[in-house]
């Protein structure tokens, strides 16, 4: 995560799209298209999350079709 965007709290869900591994196929059926087109990354906090959760259930919005990638993993050297 890019340290520009600041704290991150636990209750905090970040979208970056850029690493979704379904990037492309999935994005016209994400609720992240639908409601804000598709962004390189965002935050929800838990209460935005409940809303979105809420708006899916009650088939408003497609549900979320995030899938993270894993992270890059590093190296030790020596």
């Amino acid at each position: 995560m890019d340290s520009s965007v600041g704290p991150v709290d636990e209750g905090t869900m970040v979208i970056d799209c850029d690493r979704c591994e379904v990037r492309g196929d999935a994005c016209a059926d994400c609720v992240v298209s639908v409601l804000l087109g598709a962004p390189p990354e965002i935050e929800w906090d838990s209460s935005e999350r409940l809303a979105v959760d809420a708006l899916a259930e009650a088939g408003m919005v497609p549900r979320l079709r995030l899938v993270p990638a894993e992270p890059e993993r590093r190296l030790r050297a020596g």
